[in-house]
């Protein structure tokens, strides 16, 4: 088999997954820290998702949904509102994933509202379609295909490890709100529609929110504006970050909360769920899709959804995450590659600088990946700088998988330090 192998890619051929293990084309087996970018909370290859499917499948796979009505979709949306962070969130919206999840509620504040502008913070990542790239604060993810969507308001997110006010975090936080809030009294011509943002920002760096961020926010200027809040919890959703979804850890009510990823056990759907009457601004025809709820992975979703609440695997996120995170703080007292440790549950970032000025290590970085992966662990690359280690296995991890995929990024920086010649 011949392979065309792009620098950013691992070049393994994958062709057998179960648990947190992956096998490839060879018969080498890796224990996958990343959960195919945050999807297999459940593990891979579980049977009864698996079962559950081809039970559905034998029925039917897809049918129009302009003439009929599909029980199995429709159990689904009674399960998610009923683990809603919120008993008002009754009314779901179904896709096939993130970015139509967030383009849903992206029309649903506008619809409702009748405003246009969305506030968003930078570094954000929302989607790659042109809406969501438009309210997405990453500039190297927009790059090329502009002019995007108007509205956007950007506001700087608490990157706390990289603010340049130091001190405590929750007052860090408190500074970037009144940061916002000058921002947006500055920039907004007053048609706030919405509030996008996620709990623990993701893609580009795992970074959690201070905890009286958003309520602070919320309170001080999107109910003033009468913005709504769309929560995006498709990468934190599905007990990743140690609760069932991200916000939970906050204490604020969402008005929209969109879902994907984890939702159905590897199978493509997404969720956008919200309030009744802010869902009843939507006419006929004003969003569909065709595929969206399919049946089949419908079926996954439920049966996911029983998975992670009968083995509380959100429990299990938090009390892993936290013994990973105290391991991994241990490890950065020995070595200065290691900027910052930071996440909730088991979504955690190490960022790794060059530096005591906090330079990015995003070269070391890749190799600390590449190094991982030659050792049989494979982990994800994040953050604004490329320069953030992102750990996020299946929360059904062994304890003993848990210590080796501490333990082998740790070996692949010792190697980097040593390449670098650099000594704590």
């Amino acid at each position: 088999m011949i392979l065309n192998i792009v620098d950013d890619v691992d070049p393994i051929v994958v062709m057998e997954a179960r648990g947190d293990i992956i096998r490839d084309i060879d018969g080498r087996e890796y224990i996958d820290a990343f959960s195919g970018i945050s999807v297999m909370n459940i593990g891979h290859g579980r049977e009864e998702v698996i079962e559950a499917a081809f039970e559905q499948a034998r029925r039917f796979v897809h049918v129009s949904s302009y003439y009929y009505y599909v029980p199995v979709a429709i159990q689904l949306a009674k399960r998610l509102a009923g683990i809603m962070p919120s008993k008002r969130l009754l009314k779901v919206f179904f896709s096939n994933s993130g970015a139509e999840a967030n383009e849903c509620a992206l029309k649903l504040a506008r619809k409702y509202t009748k405003r246009y502008e969305v506030i968003a913070l930078a570094p954000s990542f929302h989607g790659r379609t042109l809406g969501t790239m438009s309210i997405t604060g990453h500039g190297s993810r927009k790059k090329g295909f502009g002019p995007l969507l108007p509205g956007a308001i950007f506001v700087p997110a608490p990157y706390c490890y990289r603010s340049p006010f130091g001190g405590d975090e929750e007052e860090c936080g408190k500074i970037y709100v009144e940061i916002a809030k000058n921002i947006v009294r500055e920039a907004s011509t007053g048609q706030v529609s919405a509030l996008i943002v996620e709990p623990v920002i993701g893609e580009v760096g795992i970074i959690p929110l201070p905890k009286s961020y958003l309520r602070i926010f919320k309170e001080e200027i999107l109910d003033k504006l009468g913005g709504l809040l769309i929560d995006d919890e498709v990468q934190t959703g599905f007990g990743r970050t140690g609760r069932m979804f991200g916000i939970e850890h906050y204490g604020v009510e969402p008005d929209i909360v969109t879902l994907a990823k984890a939702i159905a056990g590897g199978f493509p759907l997404g969720a956008c769920v919200t309030r009744d009457e802010i869902a009843g601004s939507f006419g006929p025809g004003d969003h569909f899709s065709t595929f969206g709820g399919n049946p089949v992975s419908a079926a996954a979703a439920l049966k996911t959804i029983e998975i992670i609440e009968r083995e509380r695997l959100h429990e299990e996120a938090r009390i892993k995450g936290e013994y990973v995170m105290k391991r991994l703080r241990e490890i950065q007292d020995r070595h200065p590659l290691i900027g910052d440790v930071k996440g909730l549950g088991l979504m955690i970032g190490v960022e790794l600088v060059r530096d005591s000025g906090k330079t990015p290590a995003s070269k070391e970085a890749k190799k600390v990946k590449h190094l991982a992966r030659e050792m049989g662990v494979l982990v994800g690359i994040g953050g604004i700088y490329g320069s953030v280690i992102r750990i996020q296995p299946p929360l059904t991890i062994s304890r003993d998988h848990l210590d080796i995929v501490v333990e082998t990024p740790e070996k692949a920086i010792a190697r980097v330090e040593r390449d670098l010649g650099v000594v704590r």
